[in-house]
């Protein structure tokens, strides 16, 4: 299954995040090339991971990260995993001091980095183009000091794939026919709540644990989802005989890998230098993993994607974009963020009308 691969890949990122593991060698040669070397540590470090993984302790990623961690013993440093099947209790561990370290969607870790936290906004990333130059440009050390928000530090961003709107009908084929509509937001990200009530349609309250199910039951009408959670989550069910998948993506999703950057800078006295070169090592991954996701999509039946035509897109981006701008003037998006991802839009098509902006 692909997204065992995609999830795989995932925990090898999060893994070599943390010091001593982290950029210290690799344990795996043959499955992972290109691994950048370092020394192992000089004394032994302990470390505490936790581990999003909706399957908890049989989950791939758990499972796949629990053998990264004997590796890991082979250079001075003691991981200790948990696994957590509510991603909530993860960050909450994570901010009360119970973890080093911490695997979450990037929407839940903007209470950790806003700057980081604003890059699953809508239509700020149209294509996996727009986020490997956004990565790409992420990795770039004059950028480090955004990454670090007190105690934390982001270490790595993974992509996970463009988020599709799933509807229970496919006669919902336009904003005015979702008025009135059940959808299914996340209740930790206010952004999305507001941005459904403004359609006239009705949010809501689902975390990542529920939403698919409540879709599946016809709790929810709408949904919206990467494709790698397709099969996994059984989303066929709730898509039924008369639903449909939009093949534009409202967002890109998004994983990051965050620590607790006060601790591990007093014990590893270049930490600085690991935590650059595990981002550059993240960076020369984005190959495997676009090509796992651009799997996940082509593994979705042809029978329920449904194509918007360039008129309605092009409304569709320009709704996006005001989104996004009056969002951002509330205070729920990050004004550099949203200023990057622009620089990164226009690098990529200088022709759009909003390069001659002053918007973002």
């Amino acid at each position: 299954m692909r997204i065992t691969s995609l999830l795989k890949t995932s925990a090898l990122m999060a893994m070599l995040a943390l010091p001593g593991l982290a950029l210290a060698a690799d344990p795996a040669p043959a499955a992972s090339p290109g691994m950048p070397t370092m020394k192992p540590l000089g004394k032994p470090l302990t470390i505490k991971f936790c581990i999003f993984d909706i399957m908890g302790t049989t989950g791939d990623a758990f499972s796949y990260a629990r053998d990264l961690a004997l590796e890991a013993k082979k250079w001075n440093v003691n991981a200790e995993l948990k696994a957590y099947t509510d991603e909530r209790v993860a960050a909450e561990d994570f901010k009360a001091g119970q973890c080093d370290g911490v695997a979450i969607t990037t929407m839940r870790a903007k209470q950790f980095n806003f700057f980081i936290g604003s890059i699953d906004s809508p239509g700020a990333l149209p294509t996996w183009r727009h986020v490997r130059e956004l990565i790409a440009s992420l990795a770039n050390p004059k950028l480090a000091p955004l990454t670090i928000s007190g105690p934390y530090q982001v270490a790595a961003v993974i992509p996970l794939g463009g988020a599709y709107v799933m509807v229970n009908d496919r006669q919902i084929n336009s904003i005015e026919k979702a008025a009135g509509k059940k959808v299914a937001v996340l209740d930790f990200d206010k952004a999305q709540a507001k941005i459904v009530q403004n359609l006239g349609a009705q949010p809501v309250a689902s975390d990542i644990t529920n939403f698919a199910g409540k879709f599946n039951n016809g709790q929810v009408d709408i949904i919206a989802a990467p494709a790698v959670a397709f099969k996994p989550l059984e989303l066929y069910k709730g898509l039924g005989t008369k639903g449909a998948i939009f093949r534009f993506p409202l967002a890109q999703i998004t994983a990051t890998i965050l620590i607790r950057r006060d601790k591990f800078i007093k014990d590893v006295p270049d930490f600085d230098e690991r935590v650059q070169k595990m981002r550059e090592f993240a960076l020369s991954k984005l190959d495997v993993v676009e090509r796992m996701v651009n799997a996940s999509e082509a593994d979705i039946p042809k029978k329920y994607w449904l194509d918007l035509s360039k008129a309605d897109q092009e409304k569709y981006v320009r709704l996006m974009r005001d989104v996004r701008v009056n969002m951002t003037k509330e205070g729920m998006y990050d004004k550099k963020m949203m200023s990057l991802m622009k620089k990164v839009r226009c690098r990529i098509e200088p022709t759009n009308e909003e390069c001659t902006m002053n918007l973002e």
